[in-house]
């Protein structure tokens, strides 16, 4: 077992330091540490750690928001963790420690709860659109063609023209003068 640290801090004017002596003191073998807003999903040093660690192995923060800064940032990352097999654990969150019953419990009531909040937005995203809908707004990309140019397009291609022809002199694909 393998035992690796995650440390970050958000701006260059903040410093590692401490982040590194604490984990040190707790045995850590090797530390992945950058200088990253927590708000970046792709961090290259916490894609590293994820990227190193093996089944048995731990990953071990100071505070759980060096790890994440939302609770579906939180809840990736601790699936990946656990998809390596590898266990998580935040020093200063004691409840954040997936090597122990109580931790992991702590994390899948977590994880019901972001479910349950998707859920809920999915559901006022879609109660919305229907109202958009039903107010008469169209919905996805804007038509290449006017009406006028598609009666047209459709004109010419009843009269034998090509369908590349027709679609060079309008810009468009030889494929959106077929659909037509």
């Amino acid at each position: 077992m393998t035992v690796y640290g995650y440390a970050r801090v958000s701006t260059d004017g903040q410093t590692l330091d401490t982040q590194r002596a604490k984990l040190t003191a707790e045995g850590v073998e090797r530390i992945f540490a950058e200088k990253e807003s927590g708000a970046k999903t792709d961090r290259k040093a916490l894609q590293a750690a994820l990227k190193a660690l093996k089944p048995g192995d731990l990953l071990l923060v100071t505070r759980l928001d060096r790890l994440a800064r939302s609770t579906l940032d939180l809840l990736n990352s601790l699936d990946a963790i656990s998809k390596a097999g590898a266990g998580f654990r935040s020093l200063a969150d004691t409840w954040a420690d997936t090597t122990t019953p109580h931790g992991k419990l702590m994390i899948t009531i977590l994880g019901g709860l972001a479910e349950f909040e998707r859920s809920l937005i999915l559901a006022r995203t879609g109660e919305g659109r229907a109202r958009a809908m039903a107010r008469g707004v169209k919905f996805g990309r804007k038509p290449k063609l006017s009406p006028f140019q598609i009666e047209e397009a459709k004109r010419r291609r009843e009269a034998g023209e090509s369908q590349t022809n027709i679609a060079r002199s309008y810009n468009v694909s030889h494929q959106t003068i077929g659909r037509l």
